[in-house]
């Protein structure tokens, strides 16, 4: 759900207990509508301005920065670094949260700066005020022909949004309210009737006072469906103002043990479809609902043009196979060729010139049966039998040739395949720069006109076995062949079973690891392989020194005997449990 009003409300009450009275040390825009601030004690806040993910919260995740931060963020760092939150505000039941930071500008004076992040779904924003509260910029400048009832550019003084012509849900007693409720006629949709008459209520929050405050769970019926709603409507209004003991309660809804909806009450409405769990506070609920989404979202984006890049060539290259195969079985078939030249040879004597047809006994069928063989009626005779030999010996020397360049183009599908592996696990910058860069070395990726920024290699996955062995594993192919010689040859090497995924090593340092360790070792390759939502996954392992690159195979190919097998179940809280932060 969108993060609403009053869910927004229960944010900034935890930021007001928190964050006031701390100094701005960094300011960071790790994406172009994300801007995170970095507060004395290592405490992180983050302002997201995206259509579907405009929120504002604490965040313990670490987001990459882009190599050159963009103008707003320098602007921001002008402006803000130094300076020391003295308030955080949210305007009665708006989307909007204002972040005010006493600081010292240049001149050595005092003064007070002023960030606004409006989460309003689509017309999100974030926009840096002065003292008078005057524009000084904003993420998403709006002019006239944007919007003639509000114009967001530098040098205006800053308006809220206009209000919504709905009533405000807490200053409606409950006299009010029930008079209201009397004109809705029998039959009427609660949750549809509280959504269209009262601001700051969201469409999950309506079917919920609709669920709970109705018989059936969804429609007005009789005045004791009007008297119930009143009653959970009042609950509701006790609990957003805080009164006779009631508090917000940050929910999670659960689909399949995955985060699905957020708010800031129990839902019940779903029954058993989905799961609910109350949560700490709403700075991590938002995290942990927000992180692997925006994630998924992230290298959807960052790798569109390359996933379409890798996925046309994976498909030309199966196209070209299945040709290839066919070519094959025609191939396989000459010994057809061959008889029918040596029958059309030993039927000369009764053949002509312009015949459509030869029907003679087959004398290579136990049973000499007869025969039907084509023939070309502008050749002659002796004509026919030599296009039939000449085909039959071309057939021979293709079936040689076709074998090798299928064993080629099936080891170019699974190497494409196994980038398109990479793309659906990529996260960093570096982790697309790798990838492009794989493909632009095999032809399959032009670079644009401009010239790239030159890079180091990626650094790969870390993590630290509970025996205490390092574990790493590859972030792309070109990455994965790095793993393989630098190890030493006494350390292990993990692959998932005939499925694409990540080289794991686990670095032994001369010593014999553990049994749990290298279980870990094999759920990790596991999880970072095709197979990451399977029950039971087929990992092979082996030492280093039995892993072997074929000459001129692509990035990540290698062939490894002996080895032996493991079979192990993904587990996402192992990965995280075992992973090394970076400092």
């Amino acid at each position: 759900m969108p993060l609403d009003a009053v869910c927004l409300s229960g944010v900034v009450r935890e930021l007001e207990e928190t964050i006031p009275g701390l100094r701005i040390e960094k300011v960071q825009q790790p994406a172009r509508d994300q801007i995170v601030l970095t507060l004395r004690g290592n405490r992180k806040l983050l302002l997201c301005a995206g259509a579907s993910q405009a929120r504002v919260h604490l965040t313990a995740v670490t987001r990459e920065n882009p190599a050159a931060p963009p103008m707003f963020c320098m602007l921001l760092r002008k402006h803000l670094t130094g300076g020391r939150v003295s308030a955080v505000a949210q305007p009665h039941l708006e989307r909007v949260v204002i972040l005010t930071v006493d600081i010292v500008d240049e001149m050595g004076e005092p003064g007070t700066r002023k960030l606004v992040a409006e989460c309003m779904g689509r017309y999100s924003n974030l926009i840096l005020l002065d003292g008078q509260d005057r524009i000084i910029d904003c993420l998403r400048r709006v002019d006239m022909e944007m919007s003639e009832k509000r114009q967001v550019l530098p040098g205006l003084f800053y308006r809220l949004p206009p209000p919504q012509e709905k009533a405000d849900p807490l200053a409606v007693a409950g006299d009010g309210f029930r008079a209201m409720l009397a004109s809705a006629p029998d039959g009427t949709d609660a949750a549809a009737w509280l959504l269209a008459n009262f601001t700051a209520l969201s469409p999950l929050v309506c079917r919920e006072l609709a669920h709970l405050g109705c018989a059936d769970g969804a429609s007005l019926r009789d005045g004791g469906d009007r008297e119930r709603l009143a009653g959970t409507f009042s609950v509701w209004q006790e609990m957003v103002r805080g009164e006779n003991g009631k508090r917000f309660t940050p929910w999670m809804l659960l689909r399949d043990g995955a985060p699905a909806d957020f708010s800031y009450m129990p839902v019940y409405q779903y029954g058993n479809a989905m799961e609910g769990a109350a949560w700490d506070g709403f700075s991590s609920m938002l995290d942990a609902f927000y992180e692997k989404r925006e994630r998924l979202e992230r290298a959807r984006r960052r790798g569109q043009d390359l996933r379409q890049a890798a996925a046309s060539a994976r498909d030309r290259a199966v196209r070209k196979l299945a040709l290839q195969e066919k070519e094959y079985a025609q191939a396989r078939d000459r010994d057809r060729l061959r008889i029918s030249g040596e029958l059309i040879t030993a039927n000369l004597y009764r053949m002509e010139r312009g015949e459509r047809v030869l029907r003679a006994q087959n004398y290579y069928d136990p049973e000499g049966g007869e025969i039907e063989i084509p023939l070309d009626p502008l050749l002659t005779p002796q004509q026919n039998a030599a296009k039939y030999f000449r085909q039959y010996t071309r057939a021979r020397t293709a079936e040689k040739y076709l074998t090798e360049q299928m064993a080629i183009a099936r080891r170019e599908r699974d190497w494409l395949e196994s980038v398109l592996d990479e793309l659906t696990r990529a996260e960093t910058e570096q982790d697309f720069f790798d990838i492009r860069r794989e493909l632009q070395e095999a032809g399959y990726w032009k670079s644009p006109g401009k010239k790239e920024p030159r890079r180091g290699p990626g650094r790969p996955r870390v993590f630290r076995s509970s025996g205490g062995f390092r574990i790493l594993a590859g972030r792309s192919n070109t990455q994965n062949d790095q793993l393989v010689r630098e190890a030493f040859k006494s350390d292990f090497w993990f692959h998932t079973q005939r499925i694409h995924g990540s080289h794991v090593i686990l670095c032994t340092e001369g010593m014999e690891p553990d049994g749990q360790s290298m279980t870990e070792a094999a759920m990790l390759a596991a999880w970072f392989s095709q197979g990451r939502e399977s029950g039971q996954v087929a990992v092979d392992y082996t030492r280093v020194r039995n892993v072997k690159k074929p000459n001129g195979a692509r990035p990540g190919m290698v062939v490894y005997d002996p080895y032996q097998t493991a079979y192990v179940t993904p587990d996402e809280a192992l990965v995280r449990r075992l992973e090394e932060k970076r400092a």
